[in-house]
């Protein structure tokens, strides 16, 4: 199948089955190896991307749901010159551990920042409830996306 679509804001266009795995285009066709293939049940996290704007599980999604959408992977988010928001609170909470389901961590805490902001602890809680660490209490993590929704209100910068 010929899909074309937008993979951290280039344009694509791909001959791949229409049945491959999402997960399985990111990482092995386009070398992106943010995006973890962990439990491919769709119950860790590992994979999630942002499909439009939203987080999806990438290896739950077909290739052929790729067509006329904007996907967007841990390597999109931030430039080679500056870290996103978000990683940069990682970073400096300690939220990245052995930085497995970093990456997942981070796109659903984008996802959660665009539709609210300024989320309390227990909404950044529940919005990251899909992601699966092993390293951590999650303290941190919750501590650093807290950081970043401070970071915000403070600069006015938008997720």
């Amino acid at each position: 199948m010929h899909i074309e679509f937008t993979l951290n804001e280039q344009q694509m266009s791909l001959d791949v089955p229409a049945d491959r795995p999402v997960v399985r285009v990111l990482r092995e066709d386009k070398g992106l190896t943010s995006v973890k293939e962990c439990c491919g049940l769709g119950e860790c996290g590992g994979c999630t991307i942002l499909v439009d704007g939203q987080s999806r599980l990438s290896c739950l999604m077909l290739a052929a749901q790729l067509q006329g959408r904007r996907i967007m992977t841990l390597e999109g988010l931030s430039t080679s010159e500056k870290l996103h928001p978000l990683q940069e609170a990682f970073v400096r909470h300690g939220a990245v551990q052995c930085g497995y389901c970093t990456p997942g961590m981070v796109l659903a805490a984008c996802d959660l920042l665009q539709r609210n902001p300024h989320p309390d602890r227990q909404e950044i809680k529940a919005g990251l409830a899909g992601n699966i660490c092993r390293c951590t209490g999650y303290q941190k993590i919750v501590d650093a996306v807290d950081a970043a929704c401070t970071t915000d209100k403070d600069s006015g910068r938008g997720y």
